[in-house]
Order: C-alpha cells, then sequence, then structure tokens
C-alpha cells in the first residue's frame, strides 16, 4: 500500500498533468481536497509521533508588540541582518546553515517592542520536513509577518521558499475567504451563496467538499471563490499572515541582477533594498519592518485616574479591548467586566463596550475588571 507521501505525490502529479480550464476545475479542486486531507492525517500522526517523544523543536518565547521571522536560503545574510537590527550577536560566516537553531532578538522602533526571528535557511522540501523544515516552518506560522531576504546572486529561489510556506498552510498577503462550512448529519451538500456568480458551480463545490470526506453540511459563500479557497477551508488550519521582502547585497549585485530580482517578487508586495555588509538602509529597514506590523496606537486611562496620553499601548490595527487586557495581564480577561472607550471607535464619548470592540488608532480605554 502506497505511503500518504507517495499517495500525496501521485495526485500533484496528476494535477501537474491536468490542463487547467472551466472544465477541469472541479477535479483539480477534488485532488486539492484529498492532498489536504492527506496532509491533515500526515500532520496528525506526526503531532502524535512528537507527542509520544519524537525530534526537538524550537522553542521560542513569543515578546515585544509583535514577532517578524526572517525567511530565506541559507547564507542570504539573515544572521548579519539581525546583528544590525538588535542588540543579538547571531553567529556569522560565509558558509551554508551557520543558524542551527532560532535565534530571537528584540528592536525597538518608534515606541514599539518588535521581535526578531533569525532561523535556519529553508531548502526545497522543507514542508515534508527536509533540513528540520517542519520545525522552522512552525516558529514563521506563528509569527506576526514574514520578511523574505533574497540574495540577488540566486535565481529562482523566491518561488521555493513561497512554495515551502504555501504547502505548510501559510497564504501571504491574502485576505481570509469568506466560506463557512457547516458539517450536518443529514441533508446532503446545500451550497448558499451572497454573490450571483462565482468561478465554481454549486455541483463542483459540492464534489470537492465530499472529496474532503465530508457527505452532509452546509455551504456558505460571501464572495467569489476558487477552488483553493474552499479546500483552505475545509483543512481549517490555514494561517492568513503578512509579508514583506528585503533585497540584501545591494552592494555588490548590478542593476540587472536586481531587475532579475524583483521580477520573481508579486505585484504590490513591499519591498526594500538593503546591505547587511554596508549597513546601507538598514535605518529605512526598521520604518519599514514598523510600517508594515500595522501598529497603532491606544491611550490607557485607569478607573478614577486621568488617562495617559504620553505613552500609549503599542497594538496591531485589528486589536479588541480583549487582545489588550490580554496584554495587559493575564487576569483582565478573566475579571473582565466591561471597559469605556473614548475615541474613533466609539459613537460617543466613553462608550461602555465589551471584549470583541474592535478598537482604532487614537482611542482612550478604560478597563473595569472585578476586584476579585
Amino acid at each position: 500500500m502506497a505511503t500518504i507521501e507517495e499517495q500525496i505525490k501521485s495526485l500533484e502529479e496528476e494535477i501537474g498533468k491536468t490542463q487547467k480550464n472551466k472544465a477541469t476545475n472541479a477535479h483539480i479542486g477534488k485532488l486539492k481536497a484529498k492532498i489536504a486531507a492527506l496532509r491533515a492525517r500526515k500532520e496528525k500522526a506526526q503531532a502524535h509521533a512528537k507527542a509520544s517523544g519524537g525530534g526537538p523543536g524550537f522553542e521560542v518565547k513569543k515578546s515585544g508588540d509583535a514577532s517578524v521571522a526572517l525567511v530565506g536560503f541559507p547564507s542570504v545574510g539573515k544572521s548579519s541582518l539581525i546583528s544590525q537590527l538588535t542588540e543579538v550577536e547571531s553567529e556569522i560566516g560565509n558558509f551554508a546553515f551557520t543558524t542551527l537553531t532560532c535565534i530571537p532578538g528584540l528592536m525597538e522602533h518608534r515606541g514599539a517592542k518588535i521581535q526578531i526571528l533569525d532561523l535556519p535557511g529553508l531548502i526545497k522540501g522543507a514542508s515534508d520536513g527536509k533540513g528540520r523544515g517542519k520545525e522552522i516552518l512552525n516558529v514563521i506560522r506563528g509569527a506576526d509577518m514574514v520578511l523574505y531576504v533574497l540574495d540577488p546572486f540566486q535565481e529562482s529561489h523566491f518561488d521555493i521558499l513561497d512554495m515551502e510556506l504555501w504547502k505548510s498552510g501559510m497564504r501571504l498577503n491574502q485576505r481570509e475567504p469568506q466560506v463557512f462550512i457547516t458539517r450536518s448529519n443529514r441533508g446532503g451538500i446545500v451550497v448558499r451563496s451572497t454573490v450571483k456568480q462565482t468561478n465554481l458551480t454549486h455541483e463542483e463545490i459540492q464534489e470537492i467538499v465530499r472529496s474532503f470526506g465530508i457527505v452532509s453540511a452546509t455551504v456558505t459563500l460571501r464572495t467569489n471563490v476558487t477552488d483553493d479557497h474552499i479546500v483552505d477551508t475545509l483543512a481549517g488550519n490555514r494561517v492568513y499572515s503578512n509579508a514583506v521582502v528585503v533585497i540584501n547585497k545591494i552592494d555588490l549585485a548590478s542593476e540587472n541582477d536586481i531587475q532579475r530580482t524583483m521580477e520573481m517578487i508579486p505585484i504590490n508586495w513591499p519591498v526594500l533594498q538593503v546591505s547587511a555588509k554596508t549597513g546601507t538602509g538598514i535605518e529605512n529597514m526598521k520604518d519599514f519592518i514598523f510600517e508594515n506590523l500595522h501598529f497603532m496606537s491606544v491611550y490607557l486611562k485607569p478607573q478614577g485616574q486621568e488617562a495617559d496620553l504620553i505613552e500609549p499601548l503599542i497594538i496591531k490595527d485589528t486589536s479588541t479591548v480583549r487582545d489588550v487586557c490580554a496584554k495587559l495581564h493575564r487576569d483582565f480577561v478573566r475579571k473582565f467586566r466591561y471597559s469605556r472607550v473614548k475615541g474613533p471607535s466609539g459613537k460617543f464619548d466613553w462608550q461602555r463596550v465589551g471584549l470583541d470592540h474592535r478598537l482604532k488608532d487614537g482611542d482612550i480605554l478604560s478597563i473595569i475588571t472585578r476586584r476579585r
């Protein structure tokens, strides 16, 4: 009997041989769903093996206001960059695989504390476990932003890196699809849509869902969808994260080298050119990281006291009151009664709001907790 890896490889080869057009949408979607289901089985088995005494992983304690994972091939200059950005002296050498574990450093910039993670270089096959790839990818999945470090003298490496992250379940610079699948005990696969037209017919969507082993469910679509959107929703373990690109070694690269590297990168992805060796662009890189993490400032007003309008709390621009409570102290969520907000997110001054209230830049927040 074929192993899970052999089954996945066979299905991937079939997708590669299938001509992509409207008539084959459902078939390709079914194959992708089968691959996702097989990968889920494989990950479950690996997690069980690890719990039973498998190999060690990278232990990374998150700190600061956000974390950024440096991703690149071996010897692209990640260690040199983290040494320039933070106080950490990561080991540097002119040979591959200098960094053998995850080395965190803390960059303080514009009032924010940003954890920068220097990881071992990724190689082709990392998503299948090559070169400690699984451990590296697990750290990357937990970061707030991915920062690709590219070497202008290495061709095609961006595509390889991006594919490894995609296979690991990361969806970079993409919005989470508005697809909702609720399993049921009977009634078959029912598709409901709030959009007039979709790339897939209801019958094609039903086939993809069935190929994942689901026989009864309600599928609700609130946007136009592709087969990948359906499969990603079915898999349920996708990570939607921001990604930016830094091209290193520009002190050595020609205009043709830079242009060839730029052509690898998707349009509209943020890109910065630097030299870790000479320090060119390092200060700009600090701003580049800060701005693409999309921070905002919220001012805190302790109960019965004046608001602190001098030192704001730096948080992600998707944060809720719950996120602020969790950041301040673990007991704040448990003891939470209510909060009051004044500013852009409030309908009126000192509006009473709950944990799920979405905050905006410039808000003043007062949190009321139980005494016991």
